[in-house]
C-alpha cells in the first residue's frame, strides 16, 4: 500500500481522493486556503479539505506552495507518490521531484488535447466528438508530461460543463487506482505526448460567456451547454443583463442579434443560422422560458440584443 499525499481543491478532485484512501494510505492532503465564496462572502473549506478532516487526514493549505517553508513541510511527509486533480497551483520541479517514485496528475482530457485549467468546457465550446480522462506523469510543464493511460467518452449532444463534469469526475479515481500497481511493477511504461498534437484551454473569465451574435448559432449553442452552469452566458437588452441558459441552433435568418418570431417559436439571428433561446433570466428578476419571457415583455420581439 503506497503512502500518498493528495494534492486537489475543487469538487471534480473527490471521487479521486475517496478512491486513494479506500485503497492506499493518504499521509496527507494539500489543498487551496480557506476563502470567501457566495453573497456573504462566508469563508469556505474546499470541498477536498471537508473530505480530508472526515477522514481524519492532516491539511496543509500553502498560499504558494513553491515557497520554501511549503516545500520544507512536504518533505516532512516522506511520500511515495503525490497524486493530483485539479489542485489549482502551479508545481514545480522541486516539490514534483519529492515523492519516491512520482508525481501524478489525473487530468480531464485526452492529452495532448486541451491541455491546461479548462479542457471540460473546451471539449464541448469546440464541439469534440470525444473527450476522457488521462493519468500523467508530472513534469514542471503545464500538462507536458508522459501518459499512464487514457479513458475515452463520448461527448452528448445535449452535455453541458456540468454534466461532463459530473460523469469524468469518478471516472479519475478508478482509471488510477488500475493504473497505479501497474505503474509500480513496470506493467506500464509513461508514454510521451505527440507535441503536434496540442491544444490549450486557459482559465475561464466571466466575460467569455458574453455571446457574440454574429459568431454561428452553432458555436453560440455549443458556448452555451459548456458554460452551464459556470460562468454562464448572457447578453445585453435594454441595458440590462440577459442570462441564456438554454436554446438550440436552427436553420434561417436574421440580422445579428435581432429577435423575431418565427413559426410561432422566438429566435434570435446570428451569423449563420438562428439561435432558438429556451430559458432565459432578465438581471435581478427569475428564470423563466422564452415564451414567457416575451409574453411579458411585448418589446422583446423586435429587439436588438448585444449593446450594454
Amino acid at each position: 500500500m503506497a503512502k500518498i499525499v493528495f494534492m486537489g481543491t475543487p469538487d471534480f478532485a473527490v471521487p479521486t481522493l475517496k478512491a486513494l484512501i479506500e485503497h492506499h494510505d493518504v499521509i496527507g492532503v494539500v489543498t487551496q486556503p480557506d476563502r470567501p465564496a457566495g453573497r456573504k462572502n462566508k469563508i469556505r473549506q474546499s470541498p477536498i479539505k471537508e473530505v480530508a478532516v472526515e477522514a481524519g487526514i492532516p491539511v496543509f493549505q500553502p498560499q504558494k506552495i513553491r515557497k520554501p517553508e511549503a516545500i520544507a513541510e512536504l518533505k516532512q511527509w516522506d511520500a511515495d507518490f503525490y497524486i493530483v486533480a485539479a489542485f489549482g497551483q502551479i508545481l514545480p520541479q522541486e516539490v514534483l521531484d519529492l515523492p519516491k517514485h512520482a508525481s501524478i496528475n489525473v487530468h480531464a482530457s485526452l492529452l495532448p488535447r486541451w491541455r491546461g485549467a479548462a479542457p471540460i468546457h473546451a471539449a464541448i465550446r469546440e464541439g469534440d466528438d470525444d473527450t476522457g480522462i488521462t493519468i500523467m506523469i508530472m513534469d514542471a510543464g503545464l500538462d507536458t508530461g508522459p501518459m499512464l493511460t487514457k479513458h475515452v467518452i463520448k461527448i452528448a449532444t445535449d452535455e453541458t460543463g456540468q454534466s461532463l463534469h459530473d460523469k469524468l469526475a469518478p471516472i479519475g479515481g478508478e482509471l488510477l487506482i488500475e493504473i497505479l500497481p501497474k505503474y509500480l511493477s513496470g506493467e506500464v511504461k509513461p508514454q510521451e505526448q505527440d507535441e503536434t498534437l496540442v491544444t490549450y484551454a486557459g482559465q475561464i473569465k466571466k466575460e467569455e460567456g458574453n455571446i457574440d451574435w454574429s459568431s454561428s448559432a452553432q458555436s453560440i449553442e455549443r458556448l452555451v451547454r459548456a458554460f452551464t452552469p459556470w460562468p454562464g452566458t448572457f447578453t445585453f437588452w435594454d441595458g440590462k443583463q440577459l442570462k441564456i441558459h438554454s436554446g438550440n441552433d436552427g436553420e434561417g435568418t436574421a440580422d445579428a442579434g435581432l429577435v423575431i418570431e418565427k413559426n410561432g417559436q422566438i429566435a434570435i439571428g446570428t451569423g449563420d443560422g438562428l439561435y432558438y433561446p429556451d430559458e432565459v433570466q432578465l438581471s435581478g428578476k427569475k428564470r423563466m422560458s422564452i415564451t414567457d419571457f416575451a409574453n411579458g415583455y411585448g418589446d422583446f420581439i423586435g429587439a436588438k440584443l448585444g449593446q450594454a
